[in-house]
């Protein structure tokens, strides 16, 4: 067995581990606003659901290698923290892949990756950050709390408002048609995977 003490890797190799461990991970396309105006789109595969009493959702962003605060954190802190407290999760799927390979590059603060990536943004409802459009399934989330971790802020966010393609939310008991949405996971590196290959474990 291998036996590795934590100390004493360097942080490359303390984030290969994780990203090529915990698999698949669920990726959220967080889009975002800046006070001037500016939106932003980038994705983040350190996400998850916090709980549903409230309905919350976090998605964890490192820093730049400058060590500056990347503009999805920067744009969603609290107003009285220089954000706009405001961040729409878009549930990555298949054909947004290449798009969200994209928008991972670095841009000028200020700049639009939707248009890098050709995408088409569609307002929010409940907040001003918009969707994708061509996206099935998105929340629209209010800051909550913006927690760091080390190099690290985890951000949690009040879902306030969900949009879902016609058809895909089941509005009685609230299932979803997995099938129909799609979505993909990440592995390591550029390696994702499909969510249609599934099985069930008892009853």
């Amino acid at each position: 067995m291998l036996h590795v003490d934590v100390a004493s890797m360097t942080a490359r190799q303390r984030q290969r581990l994780l990203l090529w461990s915990v698999v698949p991970r669920p990726i959220a396309m967080v889009s975002t606003v800046s006070p001037g105006g500016a939106v932003n789109l980038a994705p983040f595969s350190y996400y998850t659901a916090v709980g549903y009493s409230p309905m919350a959702l976090l998605f964890c962003a490192s820093r730049r290698a400058d060590g500056t605060e990347k503009d999805s954190c920067r744009n969603a802190r609290l107003p009285a923290e220089g954000g706009t407290g405001e961040f729409t999760v878009n549930v990555l799927i298949e054909k947004h892949a290449e798009a969200a390979t994209t928008t991972a590059k670095p841009l000028p603060y200020g700049e639009s990756e939707y248009e890098l990536a050709g995408l088409r943004a569609l307002p929010g409802h409940a907040v001003r950050s918009p969707r994708i459009d061509g996206s099935p399934l998105a929340f629209e989330c209010r800051t909550s709390s913006v927690v760091p971790v080390g190099d690290h802020s985890v951000v949690i966010g009040e879902v306030v408002h969900v949009v879902a393609e016609e058809g895909l939310v089941d509005e009685a008991g609230f299932h979803l048609d997995l099938d129909r949405l799609g979505s993909v996971g990440r592995m390591g590196a550029a390696e994702y995977v499909r969510t249609l290959d599934r099985y069930a474990v008892g009853g």
